[in-house]
């Protein structure tokens, strides 16, 4: 070994002891239950920046599991289907397929979802939803194929969140209805609601938010879609989805018996709150605290389900957030917002400038535009000529930092920068756009308010990422090296003795691995 893996070893040891000492043995050959929580645009600065506060389930996690300091997306855009559908699959959009939450499919000539599904039904309201877009394996469906799994399930306030992380073959996802104030799914999972969430969604459980207060925010008095609709923007929104995730990890009895069973919790309501209000506010403050408390129990919920020495986590979250940019420039530093329809106008007109008029973009994406090489009938265009203009347009928008063309992504070696590889590993051959575009740090769409996410930058790529289980699969401590969320799949599947997911591209985490 040499000399700097030695001091790397040492030091892992000094920092862990404590962990060491407390995490319990493993009670049978494998965990009977995986738990994978996601907290949606929870940025990784917020355990150093509230850390002090944790006094329940982040607090367990950040003393006693394995805390990867400097873990990232190694992909964009960075968005919530593209980090749901990374995290237990270990696949980025060049090979799974989710491209983004939405993006322009050619062969059906408009945008679509990463989950919609017509050839499914609703069940409980809504429209039908699947994880047929999803083009790999997950945890989930590995432990199925390999004989050594149980059950699989995904709850979330949203419907990509609960669908992209449980798989194709997971035994049910949920989803909340604003609409009903229901939890709902579709007949990719079975014919009809399991009768214990009829059960739930009887209860009526939203409605006990009625007039509930939480800093500014007045809930609406009255009960129905106003009141359900408002809620996603509150801690009351993660206390619905934390509710459901504990009757499905009691009604379904995971982790009772020797097969592995798997549940994915991702709380929403944060991406919500962030967007309104940005990642520096009083909101975003108790927000987070009020995850150090459901994670505890949930925790807490699962230790006593399964046995303290059975459970598997890992904690993560699907992307960051930037600041509002109006609060950079007040601070004097770089930011601005842009117009997105400005801006497909100027590659209009230069398209249009250099071929003659004729409808040239097809549509756009959460990172480009779409082109279309037969603008009128019977006048076909090179793709890679509309490209270029395409692109060189785009370059001269002073709030455009990088372009990349389509034939330059599928044809070149990669070269260049970490920015530069996120692109490439965010580009899916048949989902993504014909052009795609990195505007500069800070720069956002959009009219004034608020703040977004999306970009390869440190603010929206930079994610906690925990692992915690007993000593036999997790060594304790910190670990501040380069790390990926989609090495969190390979080292699962490292732990848990089945095969890595069909499209994982990330390592096993191996110095987390006891020796």
């Amino acid at each position: 070994m040499q000399k700097r893996q030695l001091l790397a070893a040492l030091s892992l040891a000094l920092q862990a002891p404590f962990a060491l000492a407390q995490a319990p043995q493993l009670a049978n050959e494998r965990p009977t239950l995986v738990l994978a929580i996601v907290v949606d645009q929870m940025r990784y600065d917020y355990l150093a920046r509230y850390g002090s506060e944790f006094n329940s389930g982040l607090k367990r996690l950040l003393n006693e599991g394995a805390v990867f300091t400097n873990a990232n997306y190694e992909a964009a855009p960075t968005v919530t289907a593209v980090g749901h559908s990374t995290i237990l699959s270990g696949a980025t959009p060049s090979v799974s397929g989710i491209a983004g939450n939405t993006w322009y499919e050619r062969s059906e000539g408009k945008n679509v979802q990463s989950i919609t599904d017509d050839n499914v039904i609703p069940l409980g309201g809504g429209s039908g939803a699947s994880p047929k877009r999803l083009l790999v394996s997950t945890i989930g469906d590995e432990l199925k194929i390999a004989g050594k799994g149980g059950k699989v399930y995904g709850v979330s306030l949203k419907d990509r969140s609960a669908i992209l992380p449980a798989g194709r073959m997971a035994d049910g996802a949920f989803w909340f209805n604003s609409d009903t104030g229901n939890f709902v799914s579709s007949t990719w999972y079975f014919e009809a609601m399991p009768a214990w969430a009829e059960r739930f969604n009887n209860e009526h459980r939203a409605d006990r938010y009625a007039g509930r207060e939480w800093i500014g925010s007045t809930m609406p008095d009255n009960k129905g879609a106003d009141l359900y609709g408002e809620l996603d923007a509150t801690p009351f929104a993660d206390e619905l989805v934390l509710d459901f995730a504990l009757m499905v990890l009691e009604q379904e009895q995971l982790g009772k018996d020797s097969m592995t069973d798997v549940l994915s919790v991702s709380f929403s309501a944060m991406d919500y709150v962030g967007h309104a209000s940005g990642p520096d506010t009083a909101k975003m403050h108790d927000m987070v605290l009020t995850i150090d408390d459901k994670v505890g129990t949930l925790l807490s919920a699962a230790e006593k389900q399964a046995g303290r020495g059975n459970v598997l986590v890992v904690f993560t979250a699907d992307h960051g957030v930037a600041p509002v940019p109006e609060e950079n420039i007040q601070k004097q530093l770089p930011g601005g917002r842009y117009n997105a329809q400005s801006e497909r106008a100027a590659v209009e007109a230069a398209l249009a400038t250099a071929f003659g008029e004729g409808k040239y973009v097809a549509g756009s994406g959460e990172m480009g535009l779409y082109l279309n090489a037969e603008p009128i009938a019977g006048k076909r265009i090179a793709m890679s000529e509309l490209e270029r203009v395409a692109a060189e347009a785009l370059r001269q928008q002073p709030q455009v930092a990088r372009v990349y063309t389509r034939t330059e992504l599928t044809t070149t070696p990669v070269v260049g920068d970490r920015l530069d590889q996120r692109v490439r590993n965010g580009f899916n051959t048949n989902h993504s756009s014909d052009v795609v575009v990195v505007h500069e740090p800070y720069w956002l769409a959009g009219a004034p308010g608020g703040t977004t996410h999306g970009s390869p930058y440190g603010y929206d790529t930079h994610v906690p990422m925990i692992f915690w289980g007993p000593r036999n699969l997790v060594r304790g401590g910190q670990y501040h090296a380069d790390a990926a969320v989609h090495d969190i799949a390979p080292t699962l599947a490292n732990m848990l003795g089945i095969a890595a997911p069909s499209g994982s591209l990330g390592r096993v985490l191996a110095e987390i691995l006891p020796e």
